[in-house]
């Protein structure tokens, strides 16, 4: 049994209670509930258009099914959706495919969760990837065709990925990072523009976009101009026990619909460890100390 007691904060509806009470919870599942009474106050049932009091308390009777659903990892948000593709945030730490290490818990997988709730008829698969630290959103294309077309955007350069990214050192003005790049056992040319968004101490938070797309482009390009990201620690970045990931973050996904809607801008805000930790350098809370790693690491060396 949970039974909880409205605040004078919750909402006063029951559905929207619910939903801010159980997060991880599908909406139509807590409907469902609702539409069989599960949900009572005073031994009676409620149903979406009652109306909720501050210190009421609220029972709902547990069940095998709502236990399996809470211990279901968050499903991804959902940033923007059509016939044809999915864009959803991707958090820091989650791999986009299962691999060595994340074979239970991955992006896909959790997309798929949410898909069999919603008791879709098609696939998704992702059509880009952020490296396992790095939090933006990731785009995925419902069912086979739509793969294809979206890829080939991809393959095209049509597509656009704007970061943010705080780095050790001043990186002043705008330019060009135009180096090799360990990828896959071989050294490929890589790009990216850089934009200097302001300086702060020993900081410099830029804006990064790619116009090439390896393996750790953007990790390995920063190390070896000598501004290594904040919290990299296999490329030489300044740590703090606060950073406990890098400060990196995909903050715009745009592209061509190819499919004849308008086009795609997706924006995402800074996450808030990230937005933290600026304050703390600019000296707005307490002081959040990023230490310099003695003996960094080039690109080149690794």
């Amino acid at each position: 049994m949970i039974e909880w007691q409205v605040l004078s904060t919750d909402s006063n509806k029951p559905l929207e209670f619910l939903t801010d009470r159980l997060p991880g919870v599908p909406r139509a599942y807590l409907r469902q509930l609702l539409r069989k009474g599960r949900l009572r106050r005073a031994g009676i049932p409620l149903d979406e258009s009652d109306d909720l009091k501050p210190g009421e308390r609220i029972i709902l009777p547990e069940s095998t099914r709502l236990r399996q659903l809470l211990a279901l990892p968050p499903a991804p948000a959902i940033l923007y959706e059509t016939r044809e593709m999915l864009i959803v945030e991707k958090p820091a730490g989650l791999a986009v495919h299962g691999s060595r290490g994340h074979e239970e818990d991955h992006l896909l997988g959790r997309i798929q969760a949410l898909l069999r709730e919603r008791r879709t008829p098609y696939s998704v698969a992702p059509v880009h990837r952020l490296d396992l630290e790095t939090s933006g959103p990731v785009l995925l294309a419902k069912g086979r065709q739509a793969a294809g077309c979206l890829g080939r955007l991809f393959m095209d350069g049509a597509a656009r990925k704007i970061y943010l990214a705080l780095v050790a050192g001043k990186l002043v003005g705008t330019g060009k990072l135009e180096s090799p790049v360990r990828a896959k056992g071989k050294f490929k040319e890589s790009a990216t523009l850089f934009r200097n968004l302001t300086t702060f101490g020993a900081f410099t938070l830029v804006e990064l976009e790619l116009l090439s797309g390896r393996t750790h482009q953007i990790r390995q390009q920063l190390a070896a101009a000598g501004h290594p990201l904040a919290g990299d620690r296999r490329y030489g970045g300044p740590t703090s026990p606060e950073l406990k990931r890098l400060f990196l973050h995909c903050r715009l996904l745009a592209l061509p619909d190819p499919f004849g809607g308008l086009d795609v801008v997706v924006e995402s805000p800074l996450p808030e460890e990230l937005a933290q930790c600026l304050s703390h350098i600019r000296g707005e809370n307490a002081p959040c100390p990023l230490r310099h790693r003695a003996g960094m690491e080039r690109a080149s060396d690794l």
